[in-house]
């Protein structure tokens, strides 16, 4: 139940600020490296701060996080294309997805799925056979 979030530019920031405060008023422990933690604070959305790989004895590490399996959800969508974002970006993404954590690189998307498993149970959604449908 918790979730690692590192949202990319304002814009993204601001596309996943209601999926962020939906997460939180549903129990999850939200993780997020810098700029999305200062973000969240300033919308009074309650998160952790982690360190980026590249930011080396600061802790917590959002890959040891990943590795010690504290963390369900990896939203890590780019800001741009400087060699330290793409670097710190691939890490965890690479990280996530070599550990089996699901990850999600799209602002819109994730929201969108936020929203859909914040809203439904298992109970809302019948399960049937292909030819069913």
């Amino acid at each position: 139940h918790s979730i690692l979030l590192s949202t990319g530019g304002a814009k993204q920031k601001a596309e996943m600020l209601d999926a962020a405060r939906m997460l939180v008023n549903h129990g999850y422990k939200l993780y997020a490296t810098g700029g999305t933690a200062r973000y969240l604070t300033d919308n009074g959305i309650d998160n952790t701060l982690v360190y980026w790989p590249s930011e080396e004895g600061k802790q917590p590490q959002a890959l040891d996080l990943l590795h010690n399996h504290e963390i369900d959800m990896v939203v890590n969508i780019p800001k741009d294309l400087t060699t330290h974002e793409l670097t710190n970006g691939y890490k965890i993404r690479r990280a996530a997805i070599d550990l089996n954590v699901p990850l999600i690189t799209n602002s819109r998307l994730a929201s969108a799925f936020i929203q859909a498993f914040c809203s439904m149970s298992l109970d809302d959604i019948d399960i049937k056979a292909w030819g069913e449908y």
